[in-house]
């Protein structure tokens, strides 16, 4: 009895001994690799990993490149309203944002050169009459040879004089919105009236009630809206991807998934301090949500060229770096860094070099998270 004991005790020692080395063996098998940059696997891990292999491809990649910037407005498009002869301002009903129409009147000025202004040409236009008159007596007359050569020219040139200053007066009628065809002595008057020029917003008010304003100064700023660009920031490095007549898509940080597409329509020449370019797109579709000085983000569809790539899945990212991982054989991994683009359709391109260094070489195309995983607890029990 004894003797049996003995013997049962003696095959639990042995079993304990050969599964403790069974272990052993699966542990330094797991954890010894060639160096520092590769990882070995036993049989059960590689499957229990899914490790599946297989080689860099070209594919067509377009790309998506985002940008930022923000809606501006051409010149032409803003409009600085000011009193050619200045003036005080009698009324005003407009606030910044309120939208005017062309020809409807922004302001009432008034000021006694107004009144001196039409006076002096209803009476140069008086004087303008009697001396037509004068200057067809004086004609007749010297050619009759009534009158001298010296009084007919005198008619003449006093003549001429008080047309030009009537049509100068009538010039600066119409600076101040005063038609000089309709002016009679009934209906001077000691206001003029302001108009828009254009369709748009007020985006400046300037002035209040009872300000006296220079000829330079600008009473109110109008914007047209309806011509409004993006301006976007483009750094160097991209600036030769992109060409005339490419599509952009905008939106806004409250709204991102609401798309305003855009077509670039000018890429400027000039490089700013930050090595980056301004590159102008006009919105498709005119929006009135979108205002002058509104931040925007974009991205920009850059044309597709032949790349080579790799499943997005082979490559892997630590430490602010990509890698893969290459199967060297007997169960053993070699981790490698590459340098990676743009993304599409589940795969990412790789530059030409990282390209050349693995197109002959088996690279890990599934499981290759599960390798780094592996590959960083070995070095934290080291």
């Amino acid at each position: 009895m004894m003797k049996k004991i003995v013997s049962v005790i003696w095959m639990m020692v042995l079993l304990t001994a050969c599964g403790n080395k069974e272990k052993t063996e699966d542990k330094q098998a797991a954890n010894t690799a060639a160096d520092n940059n590769s990882v070995l696997l036993t049989e059960a891990q590689v499957k229990n990993a899914g490790i599946e292999t297989g080689k860099p491809e070209t594919r067509n990649i377009s790309s998506l490149l985002k940008v930022n910037g923000r809606i501006d407005v051409p010149p032409q498009n803003i409009v600085s309203i000011s009193v050619p002869l200045g003036g005080y301002l009698q009324s005003s009903k407009l606030l910044a944002g309120m939208h005017v129409s062309k020809g409807e009147t922004l302001a009432l000025m008034q000021d006694p050169q107004y009144i001196q202004l039409q006076q002096d040409y209803l009476t140069a236009k008086t004087k303008l009459a009697y001396a037509e008159q004068e200057y067809n007596r004086q004609k007749e007359l010297n050619e009759s040879k009534a009158s001298s050569d010296k009084v007919y020219q005198q008619a003449q040139a006093e003549f001429n004089s008080q047309k030009i200053l009537l049509k100068a007066l009538g010039e600066k009628l119409r600076l101040i919105n005063i038609n000089p065809d309709k002016l009679t002595a009934e209906t001077i008057t000691r206001y003029v009236s302001v108009p828009s020029p254009i369709d748009g917003f007020v985006s400046k008010v300037n002035v209040n009630i009872g300000k006296y304003v220079n000829p330079s100064d600008a009473l109110f700023e109008i914007v047209n809206p309806e011509d409004i660009h993006l301006g976007l920031d483009i750094f160097e490095k991209d600036i030769s991807k992109l060409s005339i007549g490419q599509t952009v898509f905008a939106y806004t940080n409250t709204n991102p998934e609401k798309r305003y597409p855009c077509k670039i329509i000018l890429i400027s020449k000039n490089i700013s301090g930050d090595k980056s370019f301004e590159v102008h797109c006009h919105f498709e579709k005119y929006d009135k949500e979108l205002l002058p000085g509104m931040f925007m983000n974009a991205e920009i569809q850059v044309q597709s060229k032949d790349s080579y790539v790799l499943p997005s899945d082979a490559i892997v990212s630590f430490e602010k770096k990509q890698y893969v991982f290459i199967d060297k054989g007997n169960n053993q991994f070699e981790i490698a860094e590459v340098t990676s683009g743009n993304s599409e359709d589940g795969f990412t391109e790789i530059d030409n070099d990282s390209a050349n260094k693995l197109k002959s070489q088996a690279i890990v195309v599934k499981g290759a998270y599960n390798l780094l995983m592996k590959m960083k607890n070995t070095a934290g029990e080291e």
